[in-house]
């Protein structure tokens, strides 16, 4: 097919979607989008220690004794995809946080938190997970990285569908929490959230439960950001997420295929992550939960589950 160029005449008479197909099919998938980080985020707290770098290519946040700093997305998503490259706060980070995290507002708010937990040089950082649904939390889940998050940068990304919540480093998925509505559970499917992002101090329980303090003569603490992607928004709630224009936006970076289930290909991924680095789970804590776990974690409900997928 010979290109031509659309002017207002051609952009009058096809809608957006089928300027977007034609894109798709005569591009294909190795679009990229090269974003500038002033185009998506605003520096929203730290007087000027937060600050974007390079052209906008870079972001840093900065931790120091007097304050942490932080940012967060323009736009807010109902069901998405994010994506950020992250270096974390290299040696002694004891004592402080970098939070990466989906969040509505107000008291009863849904959250979806990646929080990355500081430690003493030489020891492997804490990924601490949770999700809350109508400001109720208590669903964490931790993990051990298998790399050092401070010596380049890795992705960490958040898949929020109608279908499960999955969590992902480096395309890895580390962990899934579905949509078990049918059975009780809530989900966040209500609440547009914003993503949120900052360094900032925790060192009452961030590091072995507030034992090792932050040794504030490390500082100034830092962490660096780039490549923000945010792609599969729905609009209002009820909208349906498997529109024409959602499927060509995910068709630039082949996220779609997790969108509704992990396959058994992430799912193997996703069991080796959790038998050889996860330290925590809410779901095998019986000493938190004296009456009985979470509904979401009972085994009779998740054989339930497996019954009706096969």
């Amino acid at each position: 097919m010979k290109n031509q160029p659309l002017g207002s005449a051609a952009f009058s008479s096809f809608n957006v979607s089928a300027v977007l197909l034609l894109l798709s099919l005569t591009l294909g998938s190795s679009i990229v989008f090269a974003r500038n980080l002033y185009d998506d985020l605003n520096l929203t707290w730290g007087n000027g220690r937060c600050e974007i770098l390079n052209n906008g290519k870079l972001l840093a946040v900065t931790l120091d004794k007097v304050s942490g700093s932080g940012f967060e997305s323009k736009s807010d998503y109902l069901f998405t995809r994010i994506d950020m490259q992250i270096k974390l706060v290299a040696g002694n980070s004891a004592g402080t946080v970098t939070a990466f995290y989906l969040s509505s507002k107000g008291d009863h708010h849904d959250e979806i938190d990646f929080e990355f937990l500081g430690n003493v040089s030489g020891q492997p950082y804490t990924l601490h997970t949770n999700v809350f649904c109508n400001g109720e939390g208590k669903r964490e889940q931790q993990f051990r990285l298998w790399f050092d998050p401070t010596a380049d940068f890795h992705t960490y990304s958040i898949l929020w569908s109608p279908q499960h919540i999955v969590f992902l480093v480096d395309e890895t998925p580390i962990r899934e929490f579905k949509n078990f509505e049918r059975y009780g559970v809530p989900f966040p499917k209500y609440q547009r959230m914003k993503l949120y992002s900052s360094l900032w101090n925790a060192d009452d329980w961030a590091t072995r439960g507030g034992l090792v303090k932050t040794d504030w003569s490390k500082g100034p603490f830092k962490a660096y950001f780039k490549n923000f992607k945010a792609e599969n928004e729905c609009g209002s709630p009820g909208a349906s997420c498997n529109s024409l224009t959602n499927s060509i936006f995910s068709s630039f970076s082949n996220n779609r295929k997790l969108w509704n289930k992990l396959d058994y290909g992430a799912l193997g991924q996703m069991k080796w992550v959790q038998k050889n680095y996860m330290v925590y789970n809410y779901c095998t804590d019986y000493k938190r939960f004296p009456q009985g776990l979470p509904k979401e974690c009972q085994s009779q409900l998740l054989e339930k589950e497996n019954k009706n997928i096969s």
